[in-house]
């Protein structure tokens, strides 16, 4: 589902664009001022934005520069797609936009072709972008390119700083909220590095018993301890000419610290109960949730070893700050799962990925596979549906309708919008509590079964998407 944004002094203007839009599904906002248009835009991303050059030629008379102007956009999403709309006589200020970030312009009067023409060659053009990007760079192995693929600024800087540190021998930090996908980053880091051959190992060390890791990590002698049988190998040992990393590092003791320390500068350690020291040769990346300097402020972690694991550092954005990424993250989870399960389905619904991107995610991209895997699993159609998704985030997407107000409607429409937006989660929700069956439904609403069916029709709800595998069919 596409959103638009439209802002323009006359509606005129917002309804040609909207008439032109073939896409029943799509969301075209409204906005006369460029005050207004700026509120909008800052609180929510467009596909396209359709702005009114009149909206921002008192900012160019009172001096302010093409670029500046720009700056309230790109500053905001610098992915944007600004659209300026000018008279015949203006294009000479569209294209001195167009040379500060703007990516196209019409003319008026407006004609439908053209605004379709326009909106077609820019969706052409990045996902032209997109593919002669990843064709020209070699660097990334096939397999890894669905990966990389990223709509969010911060996450080019990523791949470009893990692209830089591949290829050398350097400690890495990693740093990032739970969930984030930081252990991806580092097998990355080790796939496109020379020791890509060589092992990687995962040390999870908040998983480990704080009496146990440090034989877990550098190995033990026999009879060491009490129940040391036998020699064992340590994961150091084990990672020999490949990758190690250390996630969630900040949870080691302070005295596993020191042998850590040890490691990267003298590049030995010695088993626990040895006494001869063993060389190593091994990658080190370390991986925190917590941000070890505050650790370190705490005296909660070494300060001379969080220096020697700084070497160089990448931290990862949450989730919801990257949230244009979430539609590449389920068609990704959903090809991957075609995979493992041998079935075809397509892709998900656009109120699926609404609802997707208007959630919080604590637990960040770990929580958005789980809940991609549990509708998989649940649905009985070809695309993700409604029907499949947890209470509490189609919950949270009803309680979000309800209190979003659209502002900048005329009442009469935004009281409209707002009813349309309860209507169809709300359908959709108990339906599904109720496996789609519609005398049950309507009954829990307090409507006849002929009104729901009716509400059904208008929202284009199906009770088949809601019914499990071995409910039967009601009228």
């Amino acid at each position: 589902m596409n959103t638009y944004l439209v802002g323009a002094p006359h509606r005129e203007t917002y309804e040609v664009i909207r008439q032109c839009l073939d896409d029943p599904r799509r969301v075209v906002d409204y906005t006369p001022d460029f005050e207004s248009l700026s509120i909008r835009f800052a609180n929510r991303r467009y596909d396209f934005t359709f702005v009114d050059l009149s909206l921002v030629k008192p900012l160019l008379e009172a001096g302010e520069g093409y670029a500046s102007i720009m700056g309230n956009f790109l500053g905001l999403f610098p992915t944007a797609q600004i659209i300026f709309l000018v008279n015949p006589d203006e294009v000479h200020l569209a294209v001195e936009l167009i040379k500060a970030g703007a990516c196209n312009y019409i003319t008026y009067p407006l004609n439908p072709e053209e605004v379709r023409y326009v909106i077609e060659s820019v969706q052409r053009a990045l996902l032209m972008e997109m593919e002669l990007s990843l064709l020209r760079d070699s660097f990334w192995e096939a397999d890894a390119r669905e990966i990389i693929t990223t709509r969010n600024p911060r996450m080019r800087e990523v791949f470009a700083k893990v692209k830089s540190v591949a290829a050398t021998n350097a400690t890495v930090l990693i740093q990032g909220q739970t969930g984030t996908g930081k252990n991806i980053i580092a097998r990355l880091i080790h796939r496109h590095s020379p020791r890509k051959k060589g092992p990687f190992i995962s040390v999870h060390c908040g998983a480990i018993p704080a009496n146990l890791i440090e034989s877990e990590l550098f190995g033990h002698e026999k009879g060491a301890f009490t129940g040391a049988s036998r020699r064992k190998l340590g994961r150091f040992e084990i990672a020999r000419g490949g990758t190690i990393i250390l996630d969630e590092i900040g949870t080691t003791p302070l005295s596993v610290q020191v042998e850590l320390l040890q490691i990267i500068q003298e590049k030995t350690f010695t088993r626990v109960g040895g006494e001869m020291p063993i060389e190593v040769d091994v990658r080190i990346i370390a991986a925190s949730n917590e941000n070890l300097k505050d650790l370190c402020d705490r005296g909660l972690f070494r300060t001379d070893l969080y220096y020697r694991l700084n070497v160089f550092p990448i931290d990862l954005p949450s989730l919801a700050d990257r949230r244009e990424d979430i539609p590449l993250f389920v068609d990704y989870f959903i090809r991957k799962l075609n995979r493992e399960y041998g079935r075809e389905i397509r892709g998900a619904e656009p109120e699926v990925i609404e609802v997707l991107e208007g959630y919080a995610w604590p637990g960040n991209l770990r929580e958005l596979e789980n809940v991609i895997e549990r509708a998989y699993i649940l649905e009985t159609g070809d695309r993700i549906s409604m029907g499949v998704m947890p209470s509490d985030l189609v919950g949270h997407a009803l309680s979000m309708d309800q209190s979003r107000v659209e502002m900048f409607l005329p009442i009469g429409e935004a009281r409209q919008r707002f009813i349309d937006n309860f209507e169809r989660i709300y359908l959709t929700e108990l339906l599904r509590r109720n496996d789609g069956r519609v005398s049950q439904t309507a009954e829990a609403a307090g409507i006849t079964t002929r009104q729901l069916q009716k509400l059904m029709k208008k929202h284009d709800v199906r009770k088949e998407i809601f019914r499990r595998p071995a409910g039967k069919d009601e009228p």
